[in-house]
């Protein structure tokens, strides 16, 4: 037990040198942090007069490019419009075509059947005048009711009550039929024609509408891209200025 006490008696000294040590270094480092914290920040640099003039340069530049990008997109707008109008436009031409087509093949229909009618021997009926004035309004009235039905063009009902360009009122009944049938299948043939040359047209309109829509729409892209880049480049106060603009 003396043994024990005699060292530790004997190794107190250097202990206490130690901790003395490690307190004063502990002070120094305190010291030297509440020095480092306690100096003030440097002052703001401030830019240099040409640093300012690139700047606004590039600001301006900045602005003209966003305006450009607003520009592209105001443009490719007004396109899809335009696109989609000369689409509705195409689909209403598509209609008109198709019922000009129906009218067309159900008047060959009935041609077909005329002639199939009219190879047939004609019945006979007395050649008197009240036969002529019977047959006369016949084809009046088949021929104007024909144009009302759009089957017959006003110039041709003209010609068949003028009696002229090949239509005789003293004709058979049978025969004015016949004739009637060709002349509408004739006309609704025009018309279908007329109308799908119409169709082809807005389609082909519709195409280019389209196409010029989908041009502006990457143009309208790249510019807001480069746009973009070049607000990067700015000072944050003119960079968030412009963000604003896009």
């Amino acid at each position: 037990m003396n043994v024990i006490l005699d060292l530790f008696l004997r190794d107190l000294p250097n202990a206490a040198l130690v901790w003395s040590l490690l307190a004063v270094l502990a002070v120094v480092a305190i010291a030297a942090l509440t020095r480092y914290t306690r100096q003030p920040e440097p002052a703001p640099v401030a830019p240099s007069p040409e640093v300012l003039e690139q700047q606004a340069l590039l600001a301006a530049h900045a602005q003209a490019m966003v305006r450009k990008a607003r520009e592209a997109t105001a443009a490719a707008e007004r396109a899809a419009a335009t696109a989609q109008r000369r689409r509705e436009e195409w689909l209403a031409a598509q209609d008109v075509a198709e019922t000009a087509w129906q009218r067309y093949d159900e008047a060959d229909s009935q041609a077909r059947r005329t002639l199939t009618a009219a190879a047939l021997p004609l019945p006979r009926t007395p050649q008197t005048p009240a036969e002529y004035a019977f047959r006369e309004r016949h084809l009046h009235r088949a021929a104007m009711s024909a144009c009302s039905h759009q089957q017959l063009s006003a110039l041709e009902l003209s010609d068949a009550l003028a009696h002229r360009g090949g239509w005789d009122p003293r004709r058979h009944p049978i025969e004015q039929e016949t004739m009637l049938s060709q002349f509408a299948r004739a006309s609704l043939r025009t018309a279908y024609r007329r109308a799908a040359d119409t169709e082809k047209q807005a389609w082909l309109a519709t195409e280019a509408a389209t196409a010029a829509a989908a041009s502006l729409r990457a143009a309208a892209h790249a510019a807001h891209v480069r746009a973009r880049r070049v607000t990067r480049r700015v000072t944050p106060p003119a960079e968030t200025a412009l963000a604003d603009l896009i």
